[in-house]
């Protein structure tokens, strides 16, 4: 649950979340409290047989293990293929096998494929299996979602007055997120049914609405610190995402990315100088966060990856015309950056190719 924390605005806060009609575009109700949102479901599991370290000695891999994790068949029968959010559960249980779970609906995975398989996270060899299968995880079911203090619209009520049965179809809709300050946050798409409710402890007049069915996607629990965080209001400062490690980065320029701001940067005249500060460039999406927050000032975004990158400098969502870069502590993203792996395993320097991205779309960079 994230709890109202707009000390100063008691009313922001309980309207923080509005429950949509998708089609007809009635709101359901609006609430301060949303309970369900985290979650891991739709995570897939894989067992590797013959797992072997890359390094000898190394310690077990076990834990999270990074934003993409490339499954490469050596004998390149197969294409590469990409588990995203990996993370390992450790040793199989009287075997020399690994087990690993994460996100595969992009891309079907290989029935079963037997043959040796090469793994690295897009930064380091991991080590090499003679074959995986996906296993067949436990049951599952997405949680409830509670909408605590829900304040129902006049739709809803007549709906629920009318309702002869005690669960009421609510079909599509959207639980749109606002900030302390009013802004957007997000949208998030369900497809749900009112399961139950209650009167609220938080008001005479309100109600908890319980709600079952589906979330288009549960938002994952690692991205639960930037939910606390950002809904206090877009950062007035850069570099709030410093001290989050890398899992979380990656949920908090997720975040950024899907709130683009088209008017960042641009009509700002040519030759305009920009500051990078590159202490925390340590990972890949320190990387972008950082050059985001040098050209758009603090949530500013210019980019996830080389493309995106390549577009924003074109003039989408970042600036356009030449300018100058001043980056400074720039040997820390060279130490970190210089040596990444592409899917296909092949080794190449990501600090010199953002270069080349910056210098072809005419941002003269003086490295310091």
């Amino acid at each position: 649950m994230i709890p109202d924390v707009d000390e100063d605005g008691a009313r922001r806060g309980r309207t923080r979340y509005t429950l949509t009609d998708r089609e007809l575009g009635h709101a359901w109700g609006t609430c301060a409290e949303v309970e369900g949102l985290f979650g891991q479901t739709g995570r897939e599991t894989y067992e590797l047989f013959g797992w072997v370290a890359e390094e000898p000695g190394e310690p077990e891999v076990h834990g999270w293990i990074g934003r993409e994790v490339w499954f490469v068949p050596e004998d390149g029968a197969l294409d590469t293929w990409l588990l995203e959010d990996a993370e390992s559960l450790g040793p199989h249980p009287g075997t020399d096998g690994l087990v690993l779970t994460g996100l595969d609906d992009h891309l079907p995975p290989p029935e079963d494929h037997h043959g040796t398989v090469l793994l690295h996270d897009g930064r380091r060899r991991l080590g090499s299996c003679r074959g995986f299968a996906r296993a067949l995880p436990p049951g599952r079911m997405d949680p409830p979602i509670l909408l605590r203090g829900l304040a129902p619209g006049e739709e809803l009520r007549r709906a629920l007055e009318a309702a002869t049965r005690p669960a009421l179809d609510l079909g599509e809709a959207v639980l749109e997120v606002r900030d302390d300050r009013g802004e957007p946050f997000a949208e998030l798409l369900l497809w749900v049914t009112v399961s139950g409710r209650r009167p609220s402890a938080l008001g005479s007049d309100l109600i908890d609405l319980e709600l079952e069915g589906k979330l288009s996607a549960l938002v994952p629990e690692a991205a639960r610190p930037l939910w606390e965080r950002r809904l206090a209001g877009v950062p007035r400062t850069t570099g709030t995402w410093t001290d989050l490690d890398t899992r979380q980065r990656w949920a908090w320029l997720d975040h950024v990315l899907r709130k683009p701001r088209p008017h960042t940067g641009v009509g700002r005249p040519s030759g305009h100088a920009y500051e990078l500060d590159g202490r925390h460039v340590t990972d890949v999406p320190g990387l972008y966060l950082a050059l985001g927050e040098a050209v758009g000032g603090p949530g500013g975004y210019l980019g996830a990856n080389l493309h995106a990158l390549a577009d924003c400098l074109g003039g989408r969502f970042g600036r356009s015309g030449p300018a100058t870069l001043l980056w400074r502590d720039s040997a820390v993203a060279r130490e970190h950056l210089s040596q990444a792996l592409a899917p296909d395993g092949r080794p190449y320097d990501l600090f010199a190719c953002v270069l080349d991205v910056l210098a072809e779309f005419r941002m003269r960079v003086t490295l310091a």
